[in-house]
């Protein structure tokens, strides 16, 4: 009786051999499965990795600073949390999640309507400040789109979002606008416009169409987040989330983000 084929190596598997992360016997067993087709692509992959770790090789050799660490740390809670969400299954656990985070957000008991709206709608906050995080250490590409092709901009991400944008205005506050860029998101395309002041501080609004979980005539007030590496401050209008995320005092960032609201308010 011929014994059956094993099934090909998937990605997951690859990526596993090629960030070392198996027992040396399982390993082994993978890396006799492979194809010449799986080989290349796991040799590209290690040599794309080589290639990163010498780009990063100084950085690596100094100490990670505290408030990096104390980054990774939240995110990989926040994403262990997440996790622990769908894990627990079905409609009631979803409720109980829900609730807890509802708590968290307003300091009072939500209604059950409130609390699954909750969700959504903080982790879309949750995803602004990680795209900020990864986006505003940038020196050479921190947007796709500069402020020099601002029409271009604009014009771009609203095809894209399938929505009419407006770009707030911040010179007043002390922001001039650095570009944007498009993001994916849960439920589409996202876009980011980054601003920084003259002390080259950043900020980035985040938005785009929410979910089709959320009520797309639901409106919400100003919302605080900090489960994140930078605190958010966010909203939704007409089934569209906005948050603008900064390394920033609370009432500053609740400052900015009021005039970027009183503006998008103003064009609609």
């Amino acid at each position: 009786m011929t014994a059956p084929t094993p099934p090909p190596l998937s990605d997951d598997d690859l990526h596993a051999l090629v960030d070392g992360r198996l027992p040396p016997g399982q390993a082994e067993a993978l890396r006799a499965r492979l194809d010449a087709g799986s080989l290349q692509r796991l040799q590209q992959w290690q040599h794309q990795r080589d290639q990163l770790r010498q780009l990063h090789a100084a950085r690596q050799q100094d100490a990670i600073p505290e408030e990096m660490r104390k980054a990774a740390l939240q995110l990989q809670a926040l994403h262990e949390r997440h996790g622990q969400w769908w894990r627990w299954g079905g409609m009631a656990a979803g409720w109980l999640a829900a609730f807890g985070l509802g708590w968290t957000l307003h300091g009072q008991q939500p209604s059950a309507e409130l609390a699954m709206q909750a969700v959504p709608q903080a982790r879309f906050a949750q995803q602004a400040a990680v795209a900020h995080a990864v986006y505003q250490p940038e020196q050479r590409h921190p947007v796709e789109v500069g402020a020099a092709q601002q029409a271009h901009l604009v014009q771009w991400l609203s095809k894209r979002l399938g929505r009419p944008l407006r770009l707030p205005e911040l010179s007043a506050q002390g922001y001039e606008l650095v570009g944007g860029r498009l993001l994916p998101g849960d439920g589409g395309a996202r876009a980011q416009f980054m601003f920084q002041d003259a002390a080259g501080e950043r900020i980035t609004l985040y938005l785009g169409a929410m979910d089709e979980k959320t009520d797309a005539s639901a409106q919400t007030a100003f919302r605080f987040s900090s489960e994140g590496p930078v605190p958010s401050f966010y909203w939704v209008d007409q089934g569209f989330g906005y948050a603008l995320s900064g390394a920033l005092p609370r009432q500053r960032l609740l400052e900015l983000a009021t005039a970027v609201y009183r503006q998008l308010q103003a064009g609609t």
